[in-house]
């Protein structure tokens, strides 16, 4: 599904040190719960040694996600799980899980260390990944001679729009993907090429 929200373009790790603790950050786009669980279960086959893994996500849109949840792993309660969701909520991106997988290096850190440490490693993750706008798309159906073809992709280029698929016969029959706030200047760009041209909702 399309999003007109911000959401982490990829997968990406950063790695911090704060007296010998090591904190590896990991976010990665996830669309629902069962792509949480797989992105931690991966943190756990590739860190079986590390003392924590705490983590924190949120699901739909920056400021009303459908939903969101965070997890200290055994830090003290409060330390690691909410700042890593105040970073991510801070960041206003959504469908994204961020990971801090702690090695533990000898030094206590104390409560308000843990809550640096974690919003500093997430802040550092989420800092570096770039964000992707999916916009809403709308799909038509257009008709057109071969000599429109041209004039088509010509209106897609410089409108954010893309022809999705094409189809050469008698006619020359195209399905175009138009940003949902594009729909009425489409319509006209048809009108006035004389094209025909139905929304295939």
């Amino acid at each position: 599904m399309s999003k007109d929200y911000p959401v982490p373009a990829e997968y990406l790790e950063r790695e911090t040190e704060i007296k010998k603790s090591r904190f590896i950050a990991r976010v990665a786009p996830v669309a629902d719960r069962d792509e949480v669980k797989a992105w931690l279960e991966r943190a756990h086959r590739d860190h079986p040694d590390a003392r924590h893994i705490c983590w924190a996500y949120q699901i739909g849109r920056p400021g009303s996600a459908a939903e969101a949840a965070m997890n200290d792993d055994g830090e003290p309660s409060g330390t690691a799980g909410k700042p890593i969701l105040s970073v991510i909520q801070h960041k206003d991106m959504g469908d994204v899980l961020v990971m801090v997988i702690r090695y533990f290096g000898g030094i206590k850190l104390g409560a308000g260390g843990l809550v640096r440490a974690y919003a500093g490693a997430a802040e550092s993750v989420l800092s570096a990944v770039d964000r992707v706008v999916q916009r809403s798309m709308d799909p038509v159906v257009v008709t057109m001679s071969f000599a429109d073809e041209q004039p088509l992709r010509h209106w897609c280029e410089t409108n954010d729009a893309s022809v999705e698929s094409i189809e050469y016969g008698s006619t020359v029959t195209a399905r175009v993907l138009v940003p949902s706030d594009r729909g009425e200047q489409f319509a006209g760009f048809c009108s006035a090429q004389k094209l025909d041209y139905c929304f295939d909702r």
